[in-house]
């Protein structure tokens, strides 16, 4: 069906009524943007209400709250001054005790930063940076977990108007070059030991990774062959944390400048406490954060984010879900990804709330005793996350170390990172309690949350969608190879995102933005997400899939997800993820790959059940998916799998799977 809108010409321009907006605390600092389409001409306005109100998969999401338009640090000194002495961030540190999650331990040591600390230690730390030479503009590289220095680096790059390039601290050493060469980086801040999920305290040494980075770590100048922008590499010392890694004595090595040494140096001084002025004025619009893209895909992307996106993303999220400044939020996911960086710290940092990192990596047993300890009112996840949590919540040993009643205060979180099954929806709020779950949904080129349900949206909306498009965000559905085509709601068709939230591009790749930012003849610019939607009539989203993950059998379209939400209700299935495997009768058909629940034994085609405890049959998962779906959905083909190929914040790696199915079946990969 075609649709019958005409898209606009691209000569008219668009306009903004700018409006002040009162701080939540009374400050009138700041001004925001409402009213986004009011000084549109009228022909044009009136195009756009009747494409909205049409029967098209189309929408423009709220016009309130008006859009912030000063910067982050401006931003977050209003903050400071009506939140200050409250805790903005709380960092626990994983003991030797938390090797083996069952048994009792002495609780961690555990570092909080108020509000103020957290503008101190900043103001003193881009001090440090500048004396290093970092300016407005360069790009500093933080490759670390989720600990106090990644917090403090993040407001110190923000103030100098440098760009905070967060990158995933388990790159080996051809990525982490590849990565600081690409983007001309000049500091690196990296820890002497990467720390690892679900390995509290047993992570793995960066020496023969910095050895490989920097030719001589002994000299007292930095130099690298591979990255030769590269001047400075600032070293957090947390060896203490890991007696078994082996990182040679800090010391010695005269090419590393210590972390701690950029906080004492400065901080006899105490102007060097109070606010710095950058080089130049900062600009909302200017580039501040340069996100790689997760990592589904073996090519990674670089995203260039500027606070106007960052700010307003983080203060939106807060106000859907209902952040106040009384919530304490508990933080799994990585501080390098948006996650944890926009939905988590920039979230609670605009409402005064506070967040908690449960560990430097992830790690369930310290997720659930932070969530208990601290009596936290709100918990954050991707699904493989809670999938893990709650494995350990059925252990008895585990769950007699929580205090009593130590989750009984949850009710806020956020899932995301991937599509949420409905049984996980449900078993999050019958295990955690997370009576007020949201569900975001987007893209690091988005900012990243673009579509999200609301506490108060109705329950089968919530566990069966991603909910309405964001403030100032406009969705659309197009048609499958026409994106020049809104489908009809209902129908299913490829997501495409516009508004503030966009991305400026990807970093030195035209190409690649040229084939995801497209304007329309109206000249407005949208973001194709890849993935394939529908939108009801009110106006909810429903993914169903990503469209390169799309087996087609036979000429047959199949959704993964519809299989994957089938096995994960099998009472023995852990997690399940489903592929397109090349088959010469159908061109693909479905292979399973699952995971079981501890103690539960996997059986081959014609392996015999002894009767020795719980067991799972290939046979019995084929059976278990054709019970509840049709014939063509029942995999031909079930891999057993300790883990799913997993990027670092929890997201499954399909591409890795498609060819761990070939080569188990002998298939020639290109």
């Amino acid at each position: 069906m075609k649709s019958s809108f005409r898209p606009l010409k691209s000569n008219a321009l668009r306009s903004y009524t700018l409006s002040r907006r009162v701080f939540r605390h009374g400050s009138t600092r700041g001004l925001a943007i409402s009213g986004a389409s009011r000084g549109l001409t009228g022909s044009r306005l009136m195009q756009r209400r009747c494409i909205a109100t049409s029967d098209l998969s189309y929408v423009e999401g709220p016009q309130e709250p008006p859009l912030l338009t000063c910067t982050i640090p401006e931003h977050f000194s209003e903050i400071v001054s009506q939140y200050g002495d409250r805790p903005a961030a709380v960092f626990r540190s994983p003991t030797t005790a938390d090797m083996n999650p069952t048994l009792t331990s002495t609780k961690p040591e555990t570092t909080t930063l108020t509000y103020e600390n957290l503008d101190t230690q900043s103001n003193i730390l881009a001090h440090s940076l500048r004396s290093l030479g970092v300016k407005k503009g360069d790009r500093v590289a933080v490759s670390l977990g989720n600990v106090t220095e990644h917090a403090v680096l993040t407001y110190a790059i923000f103030k100098l108007g440098a760009v905070l390039v967060p990158l995933n601290p388990t790159f080996n050493a051809y990525q982490l070059s590849a990565a600081l060469s690409r983007l001309g980086v000049e500091v690196l801040v990296i820890a002497a030991i990467t720390d690892l999920s679900y390995k509290p305290c047993r992570g793995r040494s960066n020496y023969d990774l910095l050895s490989a980075l920097v030719s001589d770590l002994t000299s007292s100048k930095v130099e690298s062959s591979t990255v030769p922008t590269l001047k400075s590499v600032v070293l957090v010392d947390n060896t203490p944390a890991h007696p078994l890694a082996g990182f040679p004595l800090i010391q010695d090595l005269s090419a590393l400048t210590p972390y701690s040494s950029l906080l004492l140096s400065s901080s006899s001084s105490s102007s060097l406490s109070r606010s710095i002025t950058p080089d130049a004025p900062l600009a909302p619009a200017e580039i501040i954060n340069i996100q790689f893209t997760s990592g589904t895909t073996s090519m990674p992307k670089a995203a260039m984010l500027n606070h106007t996106n960052i700010l307003n993303n983080g203060r939106l999220i807060a106000t859907r879900m209902g952040l106040d400044s009384s919530d304490r939020i508990v933080c799994p996911p990585p501080l390098f990804h948006c996650f944890g960086s926009v939905l988590g710290f920039m979230a609670t940092a605009t409402t005064g709330a506070c967040i908690t990192f449960p560990s430097p990596a992830f790690d369930p047993g310290a997720s659930l005793c932070a969530a208990a300890e601290l009596r936290a009112t709100g918990f954050y996840g991707v699904p493989t996350m809670f999938a893990a949590e709650f494995e350990l919540l059925a252990n008895p040993a585990f769950a007699a170390r929580l205090p009593p009643g130590g989750l009984s205060n949850l009710r806020k979180g956020i899932a995301a990172g991937s599509s949420i099954p409905e049984p996980l929806m449900r078993e999050i709020g019958e295990k955690l309690g997370l009576r007020d779950l949201v569900i975001c949904y987007g893209m690091t080129e988005t900012s990243p949350v673009s579509c999200m349900t609301a506490p108060t949206d109705p329950d089968d909306r919530r566990t069966s969608t991603i909910g309405r498009a964001m403030p100032h965000t406009t969705l659309k559905i197009v048609a499958p190879g026409d994106r020049s085509q809104i489908v009809p709601r209902g129908q299913c068709g490829e997501l495409a995102v516009s508004g503030y939230l966009l991305m400026k591009g990807y970093w030195n790749d035209e190409a690649r933005t040229g084939e995801d930012l497209i304007r329309d003849q109206d000249g407005r610019l949208w973001m194709y997400s890849g993935d394939e939607a529908r939108m009801d009539r009110d106006g909810f989203v429903e993914i169903t899939g990503r469209i390169k993950d799309l087996i087609i059998r036979g000429g047959e379209n199949i959704h993964p997800l519809e299989v994957e939400i089938a096995l994960v209700e099998h009472p023995r299935v852990r997690e399940a993820s489903v592929v397109g495997v090349p088959d010469t009768r159908y061109g693909e058909v479905v292979g399973a790959f699952v995971a079981v629940h501890a103690g539960v034994r996997t059986l081959e085609d014609g392996e015999v059940d002894e009767g020795k405890g719980e067991a799972l049959s290939k046979d019995e998962v084929r059976d278990w998916v054709r019970r509840q779906l049709s014939g063509h959905l029942v995999p031909k083909y079930v891999f057993w799998t300790d883990e799913l190929p997993k990027t670092a914040s929890g997201k499954i790696q399909k591409f890795k799977l498609r060819d761990a199915a070939k080569e188990l079946l002998g298939i020639a990969t290109k």
